[in-house]
């Protein structure tokens, strides 16, 4: 088992690619997405994952470290058989990270934890190298977890599902009349943002299904950053633009960010300062702070 220091990752647009399509990958490997997320799960039947595996294994190995690092997969369930023949296909190829899927808990984690040490082990991997996002919400139990990945071995981010938690409701539809998620799934959104920021990983947006509805994704994208969302799943290359531009600090965000941290660097010694007509206290430094070292500013 490997050591539990968190992964620490800012990327904004993951892009998902079905792992049955050398065209595809090649589109979202070539693409402006700071993540290509390379999909054995649900984007592939099963009668057609073991030559997706050898497609997979072969697409990564293709490129140099650089290239790999920003080339993941999302494997299928840790509680199938197939998830073992994903890391066993995969990891010779050295992926640059991984999406658990329906994730039930910390324990799935820590057990793909002990795979992947192996399996690096195994292929000359430097051990507990592999990252790992996990999709924290997929099931009606996982949602109780969230709160429990601190500390936990590979984690880089949380991200969550409506589509699978639909399922695992037995609801029809997780959106009202308006187009708005329904209460379950603002909570499993809450939970998860609230888990990974626990976490101290990155939290991730959900998709946005809807691939032609540039401006609803763009319009979203800028509510869940207002939350603390730092960066979106994508399923069309087309959506990259936009999550990217949305998740990209503005410099008038850096500059007033520096402005903060400027202020609190000329009063050392206070805990509230008065700015322009507001009262400045230290959880605004830190989140000026955060947003600048994020830019890589400090």
């Amino acid at each position: 088992m490997t050591d539990h220091q968190p992964h620490v990752t800012s990327a904004r647009s993951w892009l998902f690619a079905p792992g049955d399509s050398e065209k595809k990958m090649d589109k979202a490997a070539a693409s402006e997405a700071d993540i290509a997320i390379f999909d054995l799960e649900d984007a592939v039947a099963p009668e057609a994952k073991p030559e997706a595996r050898t497609l997979v294994h072969d697409r990564i190995a293709r490129g140099d470290d650089d290239a790999r690092r920003r080339l993941w997969v999302r494997i299928n369930p840790l509680d199938t058989d197939m998830a073992a023949q994903d890391l066993a296909a995969i990891m010779p190829a050295r992926p640059g990270g991984l999406l658990l899927p329906k994730s039930r808990g910390r324990g799935d984690l820590e057990r793909l934890d002990d795979f992947l040490t192996a399996l690096e082990a195994a292929n000359g991997i430097a051990l507990g190298t592999t990252p790992v996002l996990v999709l924290a919400t997929e099931t009606a139990g996982a949602v109780f977890h969230c709160g429990d990945y601190s500390g936990a071995p590979r984690l880089a981010g949380l991200t969550w599902g409506a589509e699978d938690l639909s399922d695992a409701l037995g609801a029809s539809d997780n959106r009202g009349p308006d187009g708005t998620y329904d209460h379950p799934y603002i909570l499993a959104r809450s939970l998860c943002l609230l888990g990974a920021r626990h976490a101290g990983v990155q939290p991730v947006e959900t998709i946005h299904a809807d691939f032609r509805d540039l401006d609803g994704l763009e319009a979203r994208a800028r509510d869940v950053k207002r939350q603390g969302y730092t960066g979106m799943l994508a399923i069309h290359p087309a959506q990259v633009e936009v999550i990217n531009r949305v998740f990209t600090p503005s410099e008038e965000e850096l500059a007033a960010a520096q402005e903060i941290v400027d202020i609190f660097a000329a009063n050392p010694g206070a805990g509230t300062i008065g700015h322009n007509g507001k009262m400045l206290d230290r959880p605004h430094l830190d989140r000026a702070k955060g947003l600048l070292r994020a830019a890589g500013r400090i």
